[in-house]
Parts: C-alpha cells; structure tokens; sequence
C-alpha cells in the first residue's frame, strides 16, 4: 500500500508539472496569479512547480504586466533554448529533417533525395543518419542537448520491446524494424528518444497546434501527396497517435474492381489520386510518360498544361479533364470522412494538395457536398494546409515535443491554442 501511495504522489507531482507546461507553452507568457485558474491548481502548487521547473531551465521570466494596485506581476514562459528537436520527414522521394528550439524556430535543416524511392530501406537509413549529423552540424548544437527525434513514417508504426517497427505496404517495408536500425546508424547518446509515427498523424498534430486546426476538437487532416492519408481528430484527440495506427484513407475503396492501387488491391482513392495514379491517368490519356521526371516535376507540368501563364496559350483540355476527375475522386473521399466523422473542418496538405489545391479546392468543396449527407456536408469546412510543404518534418518534432509537455500522455493542447511568442 505505501508503494501505490507513493505512485500516486509522483502521479500528481507529474500532472501538476504537465498542466504548467502545458499552459505556458501553448497560452504563455503567463504570470503565477493567472497560472491558478488556468491550471486549477493552488497558489502553493503553482509556486512549488515553477520553482522546480524554473530550477531546471524548463521555465524563465518574460517581462512583468501591471496588476490593479499592486506591484507588477512577472511573467513567465518555456525556455526556448531549454532544449532541441529534431523532426524528420521520410517521404517516399526525399528525407528532410529540420532542427529547432523549443519555441519551434527552425535553426537547421538537410534535405537528401532517395532517388531510388523509400522502397530501398538502406538507403532510407543512410540518408536519416546522415541529416541527423548535418542538422547538428549546422547548427553547433550538442546531441547531448536534444529532447529528441521524432521521425514521420510512410506505413503503420507497431511498438515492440526492442523499438517502433514499421509496415509499409505501399513502399515495400514488411515490419522493418526502423528504431533499432536508426540507433545503429547514428552516432548519438544512448539515451536519445527515438520518437517513430506515420508522417500523416505527425503532420495533423502539427496542424492542430499550430495550423489550420487551431480553435477546432474534430477536424480530418488529409495528406496529399506521392500517396494519401488521413489524421482523424474527434474531441481534441488524434486518433491511434499512441499506436501509430493512421486512417487509411487512401484505400478507401471508391471504384468496384478499379485501377490496381500499388497496395495490391483494386480501386482505391489513392489509385486515383496520389501523385503517381494522377500522372499514369494522365499519361494514358495522351500526356508525357511519368517515368521521365519526378513526380513534383511531373505534377508543375501538368497544372502548367491546365493554366498556362503565357498570354494567349489555351488550357490543354486533357490536363484540365485529369484534374477534374481528381477533384471528383478526393471530394467522394472526403465525404465519407463527413459522414463518418463529421469534423468541424477537413485541412488538405501534403505537397501535391499544395500545389493542386488553389485549382480545384472550389470543385472538391462543391462536390464534397454534392456526395456527403446535407447536414454535416453544410457544418464541415474544407481548406488548405496553412504550414507549408515542411509540415511533416514540423509535426515529427512535435512527437518529443509532446512527451516533454506531457510526459506519459498525449492529451491536445487547450482550445484555442496558441503559439509560443518568439
């Protein structure tokens, strides 16, 4: 009995130390007097907590604000330079990593293409391990000073005993043991958390922190790009972000007996319209071959094939058509996530949404309306991405960040959040 008893006075000492955090990070600078009802913690708890925090360079001053009669009160925020994170995005055609602080100022950053693809897994290894040196490199930082590294994934992230294995079928990784064969490739302390997710959750924790997201509980983020997924947030939570389980929206089956999706199955949304599927149709219709370029470039051509900027050039009907159809494929997609989730808003990211979306964002909410049920069709916004192409690399960080402000839980940060002043 005294041992749970103890347990469950660290517990507190833990939660009460999360809830600080928490606040001054996501609605800091805060002063100790509002940190109270913020937290609905005591004035002796309060002082207590930030005294230890502040001890342990997590928390320092910010300025003072006056108070009503009496002295100015001082406050208080996260220390920016208290520690660093390293995000890194594996995508199928690059690995990008980027270094930052705590206030998420990006300080360094490497990007390195995997011409070859993700399917080839030393290579993948390889490249990671060489932007983790780079970025620290650039930077002067230590590795002894990361909070740690949080790395997005293309496939379903298992937990294991001996680290995060990774299943990604569309990119050929059958339970690759990613965790344990990073930590063999980089030259980096022992105690460096490896923090392993699919890309599309880390860019939709991103996105709720500090994107589109904020001031929503259910949202859908959806990633567009070489292939399609989609983050679910109901309540303020994301769905199987512990397990690294993401929706798999881009096999959703949308065409009975359909393209043969790269999955191995047939008539998936993401045979119609990720990049690849989107060039191939393109290319059976009359355009270039897709294997010429990579799909970035061969994404830029055909969008300059539907809206040429030269004056007097006319719209190839055939580019204009190849992007009709996906916009109609991604808005039956995004319907069903509006009739089985119904969130308050669905953000479309990823590089080919990025690029595509000023397009046909007018026709995929149209017809996203057209395919849902009316009245969560009419209660469901739909926009862009607002972080840019980085957002993965931004929300892997975020993974460690996450374990920093709450230790052992994964809870969203209070709504509406805001950023961290720089």
């Amino acid at each position: 009995m005294a041992e749970n008893h103890r347990r469950t006075v660290r517990d507190l000492r833990r939660g009460n130390r999360a809830a600080v955090l928490q606040r001054l990070y996501f609605q800091g600078p805060m002063s100790r007097q509002a940190l109270g009802p913020a937290t609905g913690l005591s004035s002796g708890s309060i002082s207590n907590v930030v005294t230890e925090l502040a001890a342990e360079g997590l928390v320092e001053e910010a300025g003072h604000v006056e108070s009503d009669g009496g002295r100015p009160r001082t406050l208080l925020r996260v220390t920016p330079g208290a520690g660093y994170l390293i995000g890194i995005d594996i995508g199928e055609t690059r690995v990008r990593a980027e270094l930052f602080d705590l206030a998420m100022t990006e300080l360094a950053r490497c990007e390195l293409p995997l011409t070859g693809g993700a399917r080839d897994i030393d290579t993948v290894i390889a490249h990671t391990a060489r932007s983790i040196a780079a970025v620290l490199e650039e930077s002067g930082i230590a590795a002894e000073a990361l909070t740690g590294i949080g790395v997005g994934v293309p496939g379903i992230v298992e937990r294991t005993p001996e680290g995060a294995v990774v299943h990604g079928q569309t990119v050929g990784w059958d339970a690759v043991p990613l965790e344990r064969l990073l930590r063999g490739a980089t030259d980096l302390p022992p105690a460096t958390a490896f923090h392993i997710s699919n890309g599309t959750m880390a860019l939709g924790q991103a996105e709720m922190w500090f994107g589109g997201g904020r001031g929503t509980t259910d949202a859908a983020i959806v990633l567009f790009g070489s292939g399609v997924g989609a983050c679910i947030v109901t309540d303020g939570q994301i769905h199987g972000i512990d397990h690294g389980t993401p929706a798999e929206f881009g096999h959703l089956t949308v065409q009975v007996r359909g393209r043969t999706c790269r999955c191995g199955s047939r008539g998936c949304l993401e045979a119609y319209t990720g990049a690849q599927a989107i060039l191939s149709r393109w290319h059976e219709a009359g355009g270039p071959d897709p294997d010429e370029a990579t799909e970035e470039y061969g994404i830029s051509r055909l969008l300059a094939a539907a809206r040429p900027k030269a004056a007097g050039a006319e719209a190839d009907p055939t580019a204009l058509a190849i992007l009709d159809d996906t916009a109609e494929y991604l808005a039956a997609g995004l319907a069903d996530l509006v009739n089985l989730f119904q969130p308050q808003r669905i953000l479309i990211g990823g590089w080919a949404g990025l690029q595509l979306g000023p397009l046909v964002l007018d026709t995929i909410r149209e017809r996203t309306r057209g395919y849902a049920l009316h009245h969560p069709g009419r209660h469901t916004e739909i926009t862009l991405s607002t972080l840019g192409p980085d957002a993965i690399t931004q929300g892997a960080a975020t993974l460690p960040l996450n374990h920093l402000l709450h230790h052992t839980t994964t809870a969203q940060p209070p709504v509406p959040a805001e950023r961290l002043p720089r």
